[in-house]
């Protein structure tokens, strides 16, 4: 198959669900069955060149060895496929036993989809769904793990699509994530690690940068959490069909229960990727203030937005000679007046290296416009006590409210963040001592000003305007959180 076939065969599971449950759950059974059918068909695969090996010894082509995952007696594809009745029992039962016969890798990797409820799915439904998967055979040789990892993040990308606001759990702009990608430049051997990890595109991207470099992609360490359980799952499913195997992507709340631990104390990286949840409200502010870990570095935000949370977890997991974060946010987190005491002690840390403005709808399904954090706890010489302030906006192309960055947009923007220099009407170096004279505030239009020559006006001029004008509506938004608190 070619790759637009093999997606289009993939898509067409969809098909067999519609109407019988909502587009946004379809990821909780296609995911599942995509790669219960995907290791069958390898352990297939596996016993045939083993048996071939041994000259025909069937024990032989059975033993674990041989195999990368393995399959019970009774839990195989086929097995499921020549049920006909309570085929929704037979499915669970036999990704159930799977997992139990690789606790390491698999554990919980099938997620908990109601495959018994016959009044959303019938056996009638589920046998079509089986048979639609059952035309192709999956294995290696018919289907390799870039082929097969390209498919599924095209499934990812059609399910955010057909799901609408509930894509956002699980999807970030796949070209925004080569950029940060490049600006971290991931080594082998490293760590990296994302607090908010979806669908685990963030991580995926880094090994496969490396292995596109034709660099040890394998020594890479991922880790990620995700709060969402078959989200996880799926971002679990996603590196094993690229191929992955050396990850740890473990299902939980960050900041209330931080997964990766060293000593009573948060492991740390060489690297963090994130796009975190924006300005969430149902979280444990309480527990915040007196945290075990110290990720109050500089103060307890607000209850009515979490975004300093994650960004003091960000900065508390950071390894200390050597460690880089990349952070997708809206624009906010970098001018609220609610949040200036903190952002002016994460700015006095001399740890942020760069604010990248990106243009609107990168974020999956909202207009806002996204920007990027840059941050290095060994910043180099030359750029201490600096700060490169970047206005990408206009490097975007929106195709009816789905914007996407160009090869020609990250080399832009990625060659403008490596000279760290001033660009006229694009980059300004700005220095910390400036940054903290203007209260902290690090709105990207206020460094890189327009090319507006007959309305120009100073910074100083600029900023006093924006303070007097913004006074009564950040009162009003301070007020509005107090009241959503």
């Amino acid at each position: 198959m070619t790759q637009k076939e093999l997606e289009k065969y993939l898509w067409g599971a969809a098909t067999a669900l519609r109407g019988t449950i909502d587009a946004g759950d379809y990821k909780q059974y296609i995911f599942p069955l995509l790669f219960f059918k995907r290791i069958c068909d390898v352990y297939d695969e596996e016993f045939d060149i083993a048996l071939a090996a041994s000259d025909g010894d069937l024990e032989y082509a059975a033993f674990e060895e041989n195999h990368r995952f393995q399959i019970p007696k009774g839990a195989h594809w086929q097995a499921v496929r020549e049920t006909t009745t309570n085929v929704g029992v037979a499915i669970q039962d036999a990704m159930r036993t799977i997992e139990k016969a690789n606790p390491d890798m698999l554990y919980g990797i099938f997620g908990d989809a109601s495959w018994t409820n016959k009044n959303r799915l019938s056996d009638e439904t589920l046998i079509n769904l089986i048979e639609h998967f059952s035309q192709h055979k999956l294995n290696l040789a018919n289907v390799p793990d870039d082929q097969l990892g390209n498919a599924y993040e095209y499934l990812i990308k059609e399910f955010a699509d057909d799901s609408g606001h509930t894509a956002a759990e699980f999807y970030t702009n796949r070209t925004v994530v080569k950029l940060m990608t490049l600006i971290m430049d991931p080594q082998p051997g490293e760590s990296v690690y994302d607090p908010t990890c979806g669908s685990g595109g963030l991580l995926l991207n880094c090994a496969l940068h490396l292995r596109d470099e034709g660099k040890e992609y394998r020594s890479l360490k991922l880790y990620g959490q995700e709060i969402n359980l078959i989200t996880s799952a799926i971002a679990r499913m996603n590196m094993f069909m690229h191929g992955i195997e050396e990850f740890s992507i473990v299902r939980g709340d960050t900041l209330a229960r931080p997964a990766f631990l060293e000593y009573d104390t948060l492991k740390t990286f060489n690297v963090i990727l994130a796009n975190p949840p924006y300005s969430i409200k149902s979280w444990d502010r309480n527990s915040f203030v007196n945290d075990p870990y110290g990720r109050n570095l500089w103060g307890t935000p607000p209850q009515g937005c979490a975004d300093y949370a994650f960004q003091q977890h960000i900065h508390k997991s950071l390894d200390k000679k050597n460690g880089r974060f990349a952070i997708l946010w809206p624009h906010g987190i970098l001018f609220r007046d609610m949040e200036a005491e903190m952002r002016r002690k994460m700015i006095a840390e001399d740890q942020i290296e760069a604010v990248i403005g990106l243009g609107a709808n990168l974020f999956y399904n909202s207009p806002m416009e996204a920007m990027i954090l840059i941050g290095n706890t060994n910043k180099p010489k030359e750029k201490k006590g600096k700060v490169l302030f970047i206005n990408g906006k206009d490097d975007v192309i929106d195709n009816k409210g789905l914007a996407y960055l160009t090869e020609d947009h990250i080399d832009k923007i990625y060659k403008a963040y490596l000279d760290f220099t001033d660009i006229p009407h694009y980059a300004k170096v700005a220095s910390i001592e400036e940054i903290l004279e203007f209260h902290g505030n690090m709105n990207i239009n206020f460094y890189v000003k327009k090319d507006n020559s007959e309305n120009d006006i100073s910074f100083t001029e600029a900023f006093k305007k924006w303070s007097i004008e913004g006074h009564k509506l950040n009162k009003s938004m301070i007020n509005l959180f107090e009241v959503l608190s």
